[in-house]
């Protein structure tokens, strides 16, 4: 064989290895196409479907939402802690028609007549419960705490409506109910990472966000921080423990500020303080979550405030405290301006009970401010849903913490979420 055609054979055989690499980039380049071809359809399909479900859901909720009370049948009664300090209830419709879909992290509201001891007639009395599960067809869940005794204060009156479900609300009663509301829940379509916090009782509205997003199969990143005393006042420890086994996507973050002497650290909780600002900035990768948080004004106050140091955008921080009012915004420093605008607080009128005071911007709502003075409006929800506040306006304007659920007649407004825009008259 000649140099020549060693040469030509070499030649060729590097043709031959340039022509099949360049086949085998372009067989994978291909591949990559075509498999983000379809991870596009993919998204695609997922988010028409998304959204002719959140048209279904729509015309479901307009098609069986319900006006006033409906009557529901409580089938299923469950302490869910050691010391049954915290008692589900399950809620089905004694028409036995379906239910409408519902937001996760929304309310019922609802209406008992209650007799107490020193009454010699049951009062009417409105209470709102967060739904506590994932949206249901066929039956609601609710978990109530029952409300004691202040620590140190034993004659303080304990709980009228958590004690009287407590106590004589069994499985059979029937209780009156009504339709879902509230502003504060999980967007079902969006699939933005999220942070879901519960102090105490107020895991029940996260709760249902964070099976909410089981049920659906959504991958979305979850950090889940769930904070309580110690393991007597737990509750759903199991099922928590397997959402978190079973998808890699929820992280659980169990918190204990004062855990019991049995309470094992890594075992029964994973930090063993109060949830924090601090904490949330040492665990999670970065700030860059939609954060869902309910739980008592003294967490919600520090963490709203942390997390505003933080530079989280306020738009991302939704929450839900005991009351509209309870999340007390930082004061800022005074300045002259501030100083002036002191002198120019509007006058607040009680035309019935004949009571002229001072608008206080710390009371919160005129409902609060009225307690203030030592005066009683009726009252239930205290955050815009059940109307019982609903107060006459004589004269003035007001503003709105939040929007109300419903309409309102002209010349009134719900005192519990309203605050006054100047100088106002108030049947009350």
């Amino acid at each position: 064989m000649t140099i020549v055609q060693i040469l030509g054979g070499a030649i060729a055989g590097m043709v031959a290895l340039q022509l099949l690499a360049a086949l085998f980039f372009y067989i994978r380049r291909e591949r990559v196409s075509v498999r983000l071809l379809q991870q596009q359809i993919s998204t695609a399909r997922q988010r028409a479907e998304e959204a002719q479900l959140e048209r279904a859901r729509k015309r479901d909720l307009d098609e069986l939402r319900w006006d006033g009370c409906r009557k529901f049948r409580v089938v299923r009664k469950e302490f869910e802690n050691d010391v049954r300090s915290i008692c589900s209830f399950y809620l089905e419709p004694h028409d036995g028609k379906p239910l409408p879909w519902y937001y996760p992290g929304q309310y019922l509201t609802f209406e008992f007549d209650i007799r107490t001891p020193q009454a010699r007639t049951a009062r009417s009395t409105i209470r709102c419960y967060s739904l506590s599960d994932k949206p249901d067809r066929n039956q609601y869940r609710i978990s109530v705490k029952r409300i004691t005794s202040s620590p140190g204060q034993p004659d303080e009156s304990p709980g009228l409506v958590s004690s009287y479900l407590h106590d004589h609300v069994e499985e059979g009663s029937i209780v009156d109910v009504k339709a879902p509301s509230g502003h504060f829940f999980l967007d079902p379509v969006r699939e933005a990472p999220v942070v879901l916090v519960g102090g105490g009782v107020g895991i029940t509205p996260v709760l249902s966000m964070l099976n909410t997003i089981i049920e659906r199969g959504s991958q979305q990143e979850v950090w889940f921080f769930y904070g309580v005393t110690n393991s007597d006042e737990q509750i759903m420890r199991q099922h928590l423990e397997q959402v978190a086994m079973e998808n890699e996507n929820i992280h659980l973050n169990i918190c204990f500020s004062q855990p019991l002497p049995t309470d094992e650290e890594g075992r029964d909780f994973h930090h063993g303080e109060r949830i924090s600002a601090e904490l949330l900035k040492r665990l999670l990768p970065s700030n860059n979550f939609q954060f869902y948080i309910c739980g008592p004004s003294s967490m919600m106050t520090s963490l709203t405030r942390g997390m505003e140091e933080w530079g989280v955008p306020q738009e991302a921080v939704h929450y839900e405290a005991f009351g509209p009012a309870s999340i007390k915004k930082k004061k800022s420093e005074e300045s002259p301006s501030a100083v002036e605008e002191k002198v120019q607080l509007p006058q607040v009128t009680f035309s019935r009970s004949g009571k002229t005071c001072q608008w206080n911007p710390a009371a919160g709502s005129l409902l609060e401010f009225a307690e203030e003075q030592g005066l009683s409006i009726d009252s239930g929800c205290r955050v815009g849903n059940c109307q019982t506040c609903l107060t006459a306006i004589r004269q003035g304007e007001v503003d709105y913490l939040n929007e109300p659920d419903g309409s309102l007649g002209k010349g009134t407004c719900l005192t519990c979420i309203s605050v006054p825009r100047g100088d106002i008259v108030l049947d009350a």
